[in-house]
């Protein structure tokens, strides 16, 4: 196993984003957008938090139930980007200044229910948002590749999959990359590769562009819901460790009450790609 650091610990660790120095991490029960590196926490209310991204100005994109909202750490200034929906987990920049997302049956999980089908969305830079892909069973981690021609997406319960990326945005047929129902978060390399982490499995892949499998690590814990690299090198690699028990409670609505989930820092064998940032205009 790599040496592993770990930096904190809380209830159940989820979005992450490295950004120069700063290393931004969500607690879902917890609640709020906390930075390791500064102890500088945002949106402290705000539960249920999967996925963020920065803004071309500095602002926090941060997913969750009703849409996703917006937050300067600099400024403090705060706000809605896209509103009436259920829930958003993990987004991602389109490269054009925009960004795709995947919705999630947010009310039903809190219920303690089976969520009903998710989406894959896409929001242009001048706000216009539209269904790309629907009837999903669960939207988790996803990307683009570096040529902007396929989006990797994980279908948590089924398999980590992959669609060619036509014209304004149009998705093609859905590949499967590899069956792996516990699919979570995904952060791609320098070389193309995607690294994908499982709510139940103790080890991180990396998985080529056709699927096979060309790394695997071992992790400190039973299971990561997400993974992102970082550093001047950007060799520097985050995953949240979380108890798989602890994901059965959050399916069926109930109460997290041991921080037996962390955040851990190592070194990678390959340079991670940088993530992009959206361009929209806040305020």
């Amino acid at each position: 196993m790599p040496d592993f650091t770990e930096l904190t610990r809380g209830f159940y660790l989820e979005g992450l984003l490295v950004e120069g120095e700063d290393v931004w991490f969500t607690d879902v029960t917890r609640g709020g957008v906390h930075n390791l590196t500064t102890g500088q926490t945002v949106l402290p209310d705000r539960t249920m938090i999967g996925g963020l991204l920065m803004n071309s100005d500095g602002a926090l994109l941060v997913a969750g139930g009703g849409g996703i909202d917006w937050v300067n750490p600099q400024t403090g200034a705060q706000g809605t980007l896209v509103s009436g929906l259920d829930g958003v987990n993990e987004m991602r920049s389109d490269g054009q200044g925009g960004i795709v997302f995947g919705t999630i049956d947010l009310p039903a999980i809190l219920r303690g229910e089976k969520p009903g089908p998710s989406s894959i969305r896409h929001l242009a830079a001048d706000g216009t948002q539209r269904i790309i892909k629907e009837g999903l069973v669960f939207a988790n981690g996803l990307t683009i590749d570096a040529a902007g021609t396929s989006l990797l997406f994980n279908e948590s319960f089924v398999a980590v999959r992959a669609f060619p990326i036509g014209p304004d945005f149009a998705l093609g047929d859905m590949r499967t990359l590899l069956d792996k129902p516990d699919c979570d978060g995904m952060a791609l390399d320098v070389e193309g590769n995607a690294w994908i982490s499982g709510f139940s499995s103790s080890d991180l892949l990396c998985l080529d562009g056709t699927g096979r499998e060309v790394a695997r690590l071992a992790l400190p814990g039973p299971a990561c819901t997400n993974v992102r690299f970082g550093g001047p090198d950007m060799c520097d690699l985050y995953v949240t460790i979380v108890d798989p028990a602890d994901a059965q409670k959050l399916a069926e609505g109930a109460p997290i009450t041991e921080q037996n989930s962390a955040l851990y820092r190592t070194r990678a064998p390959v340079a991670g790609a940088p993530l992009g940032r959206s361009a929209f205009v806040l305020g």
